[in-house]
């Protein structure tokens, strides 16, 4: 077998122009600001944020290319106050200089202090790296001088397309004639979690395992496995498969199985896939399949999510299982989910209907002449601030009653209110000897 390059595949395949950078096009497509700065010959002083594995050294150096400046690489993990000025004592007047700090996230107030006067003097043009949030890690002053660039994970379609870069670019790879089946390439690209890096190094190892007795290099599902470490579960995120384990998960959370949310969320993240459609189908759940029996459960979903992307993934997914667990085990109601459709539906039926005078605002005088305003009744200054009697939906539209709360958990509650309204509403007609239009 040829010898691999001691130098690792992500470092050999680091591209060194814009037109061979994979992903981000959020930030680098057409008319974005940061490729405008560029095509310019202009550039910023910026925060590159985002995961590990998603181009953000390679964008600085891409960047200090593109502009011809003179790069100075310093790392936060290894670096201290005597290295920045070091580095500083290092910029010459009319030369563009670039410092490029990774992990800047990791140097405490006063490092990155020390690089104000020179950001601010224009002596050099900052860039740090963080895969932590800037708003927390690093200080105001520091961040009112750059410019934060939000990198997102790479896509499925990303992963692949750099791999088959590699695949066609590669030296070692290519002198292996190393070949990959369909499915073991969109394997590799879901077990890497949107990080180039790691997919590199996956695809690296699958094809050192894969030569055969006649000397070829053809990766399989399995050499992909055994380069990642772990079982490779049966997950086609285009497939139905994908959909069958969501409608799994979210059906088992209606059903009030705890014991199946867990499972099938443990199931979805075996594939190694994002977690972020279970945290979708977490919020669905809560307003669609719990509603106003326990509102909390909607809180608790937004926190298990911001806990995930504040804390990271191990302590993140059991915020999400705890938000799995929750929902299960609450008072289940669509009542809200059906009020809404059904209001919705007749929003569209009568959405030629005017509004009543009494509930117009009344901003002008003009307004005032036309009666806008009057005869409304201001329900602070009745009994139980409830103006009983008094309409709230077009002339012509009959009282639906689309919110039918159900006899569960806090909607119990809710039901007897809407319960004793409705009475009041009812005598409030009787009283003034209106007959209600339709079901009050």
């Amino acid at each position: 077998m040829t010898k691999p390059n001691l130098e690792p595949l992500a470092a050999r395949m680091r591209p060194t122009d814009l037109a061979s950078y994979i992903g981000q096009s959020h930030i680098l497509g057409p008319n974005q600001p940061l490729s405008q700065s560029l095509e310019n010959g202009h550039i910023h002083s910026m925060l590159l944020w985002g995961p590990p594995g998603t181009g953000k050294t390679t964008l600085a150096q891409i960047i200090a290319k593109h502009i011809d400046a003179n790069l100075i690489v310093l790392s936060a993990v290894t670096s201290g106050v005597k290295d920045i000025r070091d580095a500083m004592a290092m910029t010459h007047p009319g030369v563009v200089t670039i410092v490029f700090v990774d992990e800047v996230h990791r140097f405490n107030k006063s490092q990155q202090d020390a690089f104000l006067p020179f950001i601010e003097s224009g002596a050099i043009t900052f860039i740090g790296a963080t895969t932590e949030n800037p708003s927390f890690s690093c200080n105001n002053a520091l961040l009112s001088r750059c410019r934060v660039y939000v990198l997102q994970a790479l896509t499925d379609a990303d992963i692949i397309q750099i791999c088959q870069q590699a695949l066609a670019n590669d030296e070692w790879l290519c002198a292996c004639a190393v070949s990959i089946d369909d499915d073991a390439l969109m394997t590799l690209a879901s077990l890497s979690s949107g990080d180039a890096r790691r997919a590199l190094l996956y695809l690296e190892l699958a094809a050192q395992l894969s030569q055969s007795a006649d000397g070829s290099h053809r990766v399989t599902q399995q050499h992909v496995a055994q380069a990642a470490g772990q079982k490779v579960a049966q997950f086609d995120q285009q497939g139905d498969h994908y959909y069958d384990v969501l409608s799994a998960f979210h059906k088992s959370v209606r059903g009030s199985s705890s014991d199946g949310a867990l499972y099938w969320f443990a199931r979805y993240l075996t594939a190694n896939s994002d977690p972020v459609p279970i945290m979708r189908r977490l919020l669905a759940i809560a307003s669609e399949d719990i509603g106003l029996a326990d509102p909390r459960a909607l809180t608790l979903c937004l926190n298990a999510w911001d806990t995930y992307h504040r804390v990271g993934a191990v302590e993140g997914e059991r915020a999400i299982a705890q938000a799995c667990v929750y929902c299960a085990l609450a008072p289940k109601s669509n009542a809200l989910y059906n009020a809404f459709k059904a209001a919705k539906r007749a929003a569209q039926e009568t959405c030629d209907m005017p509004v009543p005078n009494h509930l117009r605002n009344a901003p002008t005088e003009l307004a005032k002449s036309q009666g806008h305003g009057d005869g409304y009744r201001y329900s602070h200054n009745e009994d139980h601030a409830v103006s009983a009697g008094q309409r709230y939906l077009p002339d012509n539209l009959s009282d639906q009653g689309f919110y039918q709360p159900n006899p569960r958990g806090l909607e119990q509650k809710l039901r007897q209110k809407q319960e004793f309204l409705d009475d009041l509403n009812k005598t409030a007609y009787h009283n003034a000897g209106i007959q209600p239009k339709g079901q009050p």
